[in-house]
C-alpha cells in the first residue's frame, strides 16, 4: 500500500499527479499502478484540493471512465508497431506498412530500433 506524497500524511494514496514544466501543466489522475519517479502520490483530500501554480493549467483525468474497446484493426497496428521497433519484418498484405531496411532508408540509416536523419530531413 502506497500512501500520500504529502508531508505529515499517513493516509492511503488514491491518486497520482505528474506535471509537465515544459507546458505548464499539472495532471492529476488514477493512483499509478506503481511509483514513478517524478510522479506524486495523492490521498483523496489532497488530490480534490490541488491547486496549481499561478499560470499553469489543472487537468484531473476520472478513474471511473471505461477504457475505450479495441477494434482487431487497433490490435493489428499495435502488432506492427512491435514488429518494426523489434526490427522484423511486417506482413506485406496490401494496405499493411513494409519495413524499410536502412539502406532503403533515404538520407539515413538505422541505429538499433532508431533513425538517423541527415542534416537536410528535418
Amino acid at each position: 500500500m502506497r500512501i500520500c506524497s504529502k508531508v505529515s500524511c499517513s493516509r492511503s494514496a488514491a491518486a497520482t499527479m505528474t506535471y509537465v514544466h515544459a507546458d505548464a501543466c499539472v495532471v492529476v489522475g488514477p493512483l499509478s499502478r506503481r511509483a514513478e519517479p517524478g510522479a506524486h502520490d495523492l490521498c483523496l483530500d489532497h488530490a480534490a484540493k490541488l491547486t496549481p501554480p499561478v499560470g499553469w493549467e489543472l487537468i484531473r483525468i476520472d478513474g471511473g471512465q471505461t477504457p475505450p474497446e479495441r477494434t482487431h484493426d487497433d490490435l493489428l497496428a499495435i502488432a506492427d508497431a512491435v514488429r518494426e521497433a523489434a526490427g522484423r519484418p511486417t506482413d506485406n498484405r496490401p494496405g499493411r506498412p513494409t519495413d524499410i531496411r536502412a539502406e532503403e532508408a533515404p538520407g539515413g540509416r538505422r541505429h538499433g530500433h532508431l533513425r538517423i536523419i541527415g542534416e537536410g530531413r528535418r
